[in-house]
């Protein structure tokens, strides 16, 4: 699996109040929930990536 990228986020805090209320509600965590909301939007507006699929290892 690749690595995952880090990003700094500044958010306004009652946004992140809201997330997180959002997160607890559905067991995850803020990260998760954050990832989660970014690629439902990203569907909803019709740019969702496909998964990438990893090179096969040589035998």
């Amino acid at each position: 699996m690749p690595e995952r990228k880090k990003l700094l986020l500044r958010l306004d805090p009652a946004v992140y109040d809201a997330i997180a209320k959002w997160a607890a509600d559905d067991l995850r965590s803020v990260n998760a929930q954050i990832e989660y909301a970014l690629r439902l939007a990203l569907k909803q507006a019709g740019r969702e990536q496909k998964p990438r699929k990893e090179p096969r290892a040589e035998e």
